[in-house]
Parts: structure tokens; sequence; C-alpha cells
């Protein structure tokens, strides 16, 4: 690594939601655990994770932020159709023959496809790549094309003979199932014979140029993301996983619990214009009533939630993807400036449209460096008590300062590192803690300012 600063940078928040469900579970409930005695409500690092990665990607495709002139990664499992597309539009493919080769090249990696109908073209597992693999993969097989289309002429064979094989053996059971019930009709019925697995094709194998060549459109390469969030891949050996740089904890209230599970009446526009212009109070009485009804839980509270990034796993990722020291060292920087930017910014998406909750700001960041990773969940152990310690943002705020306090006295490889809020309580707490000298980080006055 070849940047002096210290290897890990810690970002704390506390943010505030009300009236808000960032997550939930597969009940459609928050998320909960109990802690120190009392049960938190929780968003999950994974939709943290995914908020913050994709707000990162819309900034980079707009052309804004650090990483504007860098790729970014998506993960899907799509690809056979973004190579069939670009196959059709850049290369000018029927559309029949692009969808074939597309799946048989991907196949030919090693990677297998869903049974159905409906997952036909889609691979069972995600791939998180750069968005333009599919373009990529479909050039290569475009320059390529009398190597791949001898290679493709093999892996129909192999398909059409396994076809074969598998129509031969469900007819032979067909038949020996015909001729035991015509047998033993009149014996005591048996346990029913299981149908054998059906075997996978054996597709042969991609020549070595053309496997080389869409693994290549897979690799991390530029798309920064990839090397901050990291990947696993097991299909296929080449595609190594790429162990992130980043790291994220659940984020949970630091004050018991708080959730309602809201009753809704939808209305059915229709019906109500039918009652409002009814001529008969009978046809009105027909149109009364909801188009329908249902109850939604939703969360209040405030949480606090942690990331750490680790600047040398950063570097050795970006030179791992194919960059030079001095690429890396660049693309570090741009990376730790977004990943802030992120970690601040992004909020889980879900029921936005009727909760507004994207509009959320934290009420408090702290981001410092260490020689390790600080994680201050310990602080909030002893739930905030908001009839005795007054509203929990501001309880929080003191409570995280103060622990922050300590660690810096106790560790001397923990900085001090910045403080940003948008809170007009904290800022008056930070500001009386600076009139004090009791401040135990520098303030900072925009969110840039946080990057060290």
């Amino acid at each position: 690594m070849t940047t002096s600063t210290p290897q890990y940078l810690s970002l704390h928040v506390l943010e505030t939601f009300a009236a808000a469900l960032p997550v939930r579970d597969e009940n459609g409930q928050p998320k909960a655990f109990v802690y120190g005695s009392a049960e938190r409500t929780a968003i999950s690092a994974q939709a943290r994770r995914r908020a913050e990665r994709t707000h990162s990607r819309r900034r980079a495709n707009q052309g804004e932020g650090p990483l504007a002139s860098y790729s970014s990664g998506r993960r899907t499992r799509e690809w056979a159709l973004f190579t069939r597309d670009a196959l059709i539009k850049n290369h000018d493919w029927d559309a029949d023959q692009a969808v074939y080769a597309a799946k048989a090249a991907l196949e030919g990696l090693g990677l297998k496809f869903g049974e159905k109908d409906s997952t036909a073209l889609l691979t069972k597992v995600l791939i998180y790549a750069p968005e333009d693999a599919g373009d990529r993969i479909a050039e290569h097989i475009n320059t390529h094309a009398n190597d791949f289309n001898a290679w493709l002429s093999e892996y129909t064979t192999a398909k059409a003979e396994a076809a074969a094989k598998e129509e031969a053996k469900k007819n032979a059971k067909k038949n020996t199932r015909k001729k035991n019930t015509e047998t033993d009709a009149e014996a005591p019925a048996g346990p029913a014979a299981k149908d054998s697995k059906e075997e996978d094709v054996k597709v042969p194998p991609l020549p070595k140029d053309l496997r080389t060549g869409i693994l290549t459109a897979f690799a991390p390469r530029d798309a920064i993301d990839i090397t901050v969030f990291g990947r696993f891949l097991a299909e296929v050996a080449e595609l190594r996983t790429v162990d992130g740089a980043a790291q994220h904890s659940w984020a949970f209230t630091i004050a018991p619990a708080e959730h309602i599970d809201d009753f809704y009446a939808a209305a059915d526009d229709a019906k109500l214009e039918r009652r409002d212009n009814a001529l008969d109070f009978l046809d009105a009485a027909d149109n009364a009533g909801a188009g329908m009804t249902g109850y939604q839980s939703l969360i209040s509270g405030t949480f606090y939630r942690h990331a750490a990034l680790d600047r040398h796993k950063l570097r050795v990722n970006l030179q791992a993807s194919g960059m030079t020291q001095e690429e890396a060292e660049t693309a570090a920087q741009a990376a730790e400036a977004e990943f802030i930017h992120a970690f601040v910014d992004a909020v889980p998406r879900a029921k936005a449209n009727s909760t507004a909750s994207t509009g959320t700001l934290p009420n408090l960041v702290l981001a410092h460096e260490g020689a390790r990773p600080y994680f201050y969940a310990a602080a909030f152990q002893r739930h905030i008590d908001e009839t005795s310690d007054g509203p929990a943002a501001l309880a929080g705020a003191k409570r995280l300062l103060d622990h922050h306090r300590l660690i810096t006295t106790k560790r001397s490889d923990a900085t001090p590192g910045r403080i940003l809020t948008y809170d007009l309580d904290i800022q008056e707490l930070i500001d009386q803690l600076a009139a004090d000298g009791k401040l135990p980080a520098a303030e900072a006055t925009t969110l840039e300012q946080l990057t060290a």
C-alpha cells in the first residue's frame, strides 16, 4: 500500500427514520433482534450495501462523483440476454442465432441455466460483473466467429445427442411402466419408482482463446465497486472470488424498537364514481366500501450503523484487476471518497414513495482512521431511554462522541477523525463541545471534508 494513512477507515452514523420501512423480512415485518435486553429494530447489512452500491453506480453513470470516469458492476442473471442484444445491435446477427450463441458461450464457460421456460435464458446464479461484460463477450464472439462457429457445431451435436438419449430413456421408462401395469394389475401396490435425474449435457470445452476472452469480459477490470464490495462466484474456477475491501454492520435502533401495524384502505375509483353519481340510495349502498384493505408495518427510531474500508485490501484488489500501482492509488482515493458519500447519502428504497424515507439525512457522521476497524455498537448496549435521556438522536450523539473520546485516549492507533451533522440540536452540542475544548474530532462542514 503506497498511502501513508492508517489501513482502516471507520465510519459511524446516527440516522432517524419516522414511519418508514427501509427493509422487511419474508413476512413483510420489520427486522429486529434483542440487544442489551431490549428489542431493536434493524436494517440488514445486505440492504445497506446494495443501497450504497447502486447509489454510486447511478452517480457514476450520470457522470457525477469521483468514480465518474470508471465503469460499474451489475449483478444479474441476464448476461446471455445482454450478450444477445449486443450481437444483434452491434454486429447485425440474426436474433435466433444471437440468443443461441450467447447461451452456448456461457454454457461453454461452465455456467448453468434455469430449466423452466421463464428461466431458460437466465443463469442459475447471479453474476456480479462490469456493466459492459455482455458487449465485450459479443465483440469477442464476433471477432473470433470462425473458431466460435466451429465450436458451436460441436456444441449443437452434443446437445442433440443428449436430447436423443433423454428421449430414449423416457420412452423406455414409459414402456416399462405400461408393461408392469398390464402384468401386475392385480399385485399389491408398492413404492413408486423414482425417475433417475436427468444427466447434464457434456458441453465440449471452449477453445482456449475463446474462453480467455469471455473470462476477461467477466473480470472486475475498472469496475471499482466490485473491488470494494466483493463478489462470490464458485461456478467458474478461473473467475476468482473477490474478497471485498468494505465491511458493513447491521443498523439497529439505539432505543427500544418502535413500530406500528398501519391499516390502510385503497379506493376503487370506478366504484366511488358510481356511488357519487347514484340517483338511488340502494345503488349508492351497493357501491360502498373500499376497493381493498390491508396492513403494513412501519418503524420509527434513531439507528446506529457502521462501515469500515480496508485501504490495503482495496489497493490489492485494484492491482489484481489489472491496474498498475499508480493507477490503483488514484482509483483507491476516488473509491474512498465515493464510499463515504454513499455511506452518508444512500438509503434503501423499500416503500420510498409512500414513506419518503430516501430523503433522510444522518443526524451525525463520524469518520476516523485506525490500524484496525472500530465498531461502536457497545456504546448502545444500554439503550437510550427517551423518558430520562431525552430525544434519542441527541442523547445518542452525546454517547457516541463520549465513546469516541474514550477510545482515542486509550488507543494510539485510533485517530480523532472528522464529524458532520445535519441536526440542529446536535449542531448546538458540537458548538458547545468545541467552545469547551472537548470536541473529540474535527468538525466538517461539507460531506467532502469527511475524506481524509
